[in-house]
């Protein structure tokens, strides 16, 4: 776990426009001084993300958050009071201090409290709010260990903080609140109903535009890609000829190598980056990946696996 004398540090590169990888319950992410337009675009070269893909801003009260809002509704107060600090990104106007680089063009933010110590302790260090998205090049795996980010992306970042592995292992599921509709626009380990329940009205997905902007992070057909080809199998499909990598979680299955994941949603989020990344150490044909249960648990899992394949 990091230690305070690195935290301070960290919080000074962000001060002074550089970039630090640190640990969410979520993923680690990529963070820069989020009012800081020339910090922020550090982030995309970094990581080859394209313009159209916004960041969330990471806070350490719902004061803050309220303050980087050009309005706050009664319905992200219940949400931020429900799942705060925790794995949940709300989309609202954004305040004018916002840069429009953070926010790829729009006129609305992410806004989110992590639940992990030391991203808190970063934030509230800084005294500034952390535009950050996951660690990684665009497009690839999410970072579920300090050791996937100094692997793939240690160059870009001045400090990596340790924090150990995520707990959540998924990105943060992120919901509009900028229309009177509320639209689920990315899963995650809060869930659909979770939120129709504290909102007390229905939530139903977005989608992306494909010719603009896209209202959240992850909203890209692919994403969460390992280098390895992937592909997705029912228990009962024939495995493909070749070097294959078996990730199962009900159904063992003869290949040349095999890894088995937890049989429930929790479980199997927090394991299934780290094991898509053991797998393409591997150097192998193909990962295969047996189909997960279908009910709405395993949406956000779904979501991933099906971006990871495209």
């Amino acid at each position: 776990m990091a230690s305070l004398e690195e935290i301070l540090e960290a919080a000074a590169v962000l001060r002074r426009g550089g970039l630090v990888a640190f640990p969410t319950e979520t993923v680690y992410g990529l963070g820069a001084n989020a009012l800081d337009a020339e910090a922020v675009d550090k982030i995309y070269r970094a990581k080859g993300r394209p313009a159209q893909s916004p960041l969330i801003v990471h806070l350490h009260t719902v004061e803050e958050a309220r303050n980087c809002a050009a309005s706050w509704p009664a319905s992200a107060q219940r949400l931020a009071e429900a799942f705060w600090p925790g794995p949940l990104t709300l989309v609202l106007p954004k305040a004018p201090a916002i840069p429009d680089r953070v926010t790829a063009g729009l006129g609305t933010v992410g806004l989110r409290i992590p639940a992990h110590p030391v991203a808190l302790s970063l934030i509230e260090a800084a005294a500034l709010p952390i535009a950050a998205p996951s660690a990684n090049r665009f497009m690839g795996l999410s970072p579920t260990l300090a050791a996937h980010v100094r692997r793939f992306l240690a160059s870009a970042a001045e400090m990596v903080l340790e924090g150990g592995p995520s707990e959540v292992g998924l990105e943060s599921t992120v919901i509009s609140l900028s229309g009177p509709q509320p639209y689920l626009l990315r899963p995650g380990a809060i869930t659909q109903q979770q939120l129709a329940e504290v909102l007390e009205m229905p939530v139903v997905r977005g989608v992306a535009d494909p010719h603009g902007a896209h209202a959240a992070p992850g909203m890209h057909p692919r994403h969460y890609s390992p280098r390895t080809p992937l592909r997705l199998f029912a228990a009962e499909d024939p495995l493909p000829a070749g070097r294959v990598v078996w990730i199962w979680w009900q159904s063992p299955r003869p290949a040349e190598a095999a890894l088995q994941l937890p049989g429930n949603p929790q479980g199997y989020a927090r394991s299934l980056y780290r094991a898509l990344h053991d797998a393409d150490e591997m150097a192998m044909d193909l990962i295969a990946v047996e189909c997960p249960p279908g009910d709405a648990n395993w949406l956000a899992i779904w979501d991933r696996l099906l971006r990871a394949q495209a």
